[in-house]
């Protein structure tokens, strides 16, 4: 595939941000964000009309738009804070050779990060103030069709906030006196920022994007997602798991059957990025910006791995998500508990323990495939991010469903691609 850039410019939001603005706070929850930019590319059928709107209408659309999310236009002035100065958004477009099919049925995601606008991955622990902390690139296929690939440093958003944004672009771009709900919220006073400087979880992503890391999908239709519940529901401990739990069950089992071969690394852990805005009293409005999940840890001693059900372990995992409620997210964030808890189990990895971790992050409800930009909704979506032990979850584009996005490393992808809850479950067709 050939992505040839035509244009390349700082767009600024299209209203200066008021004085007393310029200074946005991160929480401990943005500190502790991996340091990458959360990826996505939203795909639009050729058959779409009004796809022919010119680029000047959507970069006035997204300066617009940034007008609400300045953070987004501002600088990570330190480990604390932005600089909120509408120094601008990179706005990128881009030529690619060929027919948007060609990209929706063939399964390499390296392929699919040439539609980025940058790289992913962060080269350290925090941004220059030169990098941009959001990136966007609009690619055209000359056979008709439209990527839009945007990147936003994940210090300032997690999966909710990129979903809010480019659904706020969208309605922008369709109607200019569409009316955007505020954004930005203070949530330091919920999560006090924390002294960072001894701890930092660069040296994790790094070894993850190594080039031995494959990332492939998996898809789970709403016919077989149903058995895959009836079965993992099947027992004492969980009687009917969401299709969440159900899918990271059967992913989880898999991988424990993968690494049981390998004395020096099992499973025996996972990690669950949960959104706290509906979980908070009162909530935090859903449209707010900024990281506002926590990860939750559910373990297990390693002489159980072998004997865990399908139904016990989605009990754990089940537990371990029902019990962020309110009271608990405010008891772990009194005196920087949730710091601590995070930086001892980093300790704990990086001393060679024989704790091995996989992570669970769910897209699942977001409203990715409603964002129309006035030619129609998205066909399809990807989050183009390749991380070891890491499973991605998105919506299937019916709603049904799920696409699970999983790194692992190579050897380990073979063995796990001939599990047997895999083959019964998933299909790995590449086209969509």
């Amino acid at each position: 595939m050939e992505v040839q850039i035509i244009s390349k410019e700082i767009l600024k939001p299209s209203s200066s941000t008021p004085h007393h603005l310029r200074t946005y706070k991160l929480s401990v929850l943005d500190q502790l964000a991996p340091p990458l930019y959360i990826p996505i590319i939203l795909f639009y059928s050729p058959a779409s009309e009004n796809l022919c709107k010119n680029s000047d209408h959507l970069k006035e659309s997204f300066s617009r738009t940034l007008t609400h999310f300045y953070p987004f236009a501002g600088r990570i002035k330190d480990g604390f804070s932005v600089d909120c100065n509408d120094d601008g958004a990179e706005f990128i477009e881009a030529r690619v050779a060929g027919d948007i099919s060609m990209v929706l049925e063939q399964a390499d995601i390296n392929q699919r990060q040439q539609l980025l606008p940058c790289s992913p991955y962060g080269k350290s622990s925090k941004l220059s103030t030169e990098q941009v902390t959001m990136a966007v690139q609009v690619n055209y296929f000359n056979c008709g069709g439209v990527a839009i690939s945007i990147c936003i440093w994940h210090a300032v958003a997690d999966a909710s906030t990129l979903a809010t944004f480019v659904n706020c672009w969208a309605a922008i771009s369709r109607d200019p006196n569409n009316v955007i709900d505020e954004v930005v919220f203070d949530c330091t006073t919920l999560f006090p920022p924390q002294d960072l400087s001894s701890f930092s979880l660069h040296s994790f992503v790094k070894e993850d994007v190594s080039s031995e890391i494959v990332m492939k999908r998996f898809l789970f239709d709403g016919s077989k997602l149903a058995s895959l519940r009836d079965e993992v529901g099947n027992g004492p401990y969980l009687d009917r798991p969401s299709r969440f739990i159900a899918v990271s069950t059967l992913i989880l089992t898999a991988m424990m059957t993968v690494t049981r071969e390998n004395e020096a690394m099992q499973i025996n852990a996972a990690t669950i990025a949960v959104d706290l805005r509906r979980r908070l009293k009162p909530p935090v409005p859903k449209q707010s910006i900024g990281n506002i999940f926590q990860v939750t840890i559910a373990k297990w001693p390693e002489s159980e791995s072998n004997e865990l059900s399908y139904n016990g372990l989605a009990g754990k995992l089940h537990e371990s998500i029902r019990m962020m409620n309110d009271d608990f997210i405010r008891k772990i964030h009194a005196g920087g508990g949730y710091f601590n808890l995070l930086k001892r189990t980093g300790e704990e990895a990086r001393k060679g323990s024989n704790l091995t971790v996989f992570g669970f992050s769910s897209w699942c409800n977001f409203p990715f495939y409603e964002t129309d930009f006035g030619w129609g909704k998205p066909l399809w979506l990807c989050p183009a991010l390749k991380l070891n032990r890491v499973a991605i979850f998105l919506d299937t584009k019916d709603g049904e469903g799920i696409e699970a996005w999983i790194g692992l490393s190579e050897e380990d992808m073979v063995k796990f691609e001939q599990d047997p809850g895999i083959l019964t479950y998933a299909s790995f067709s590449a086209s969509i």
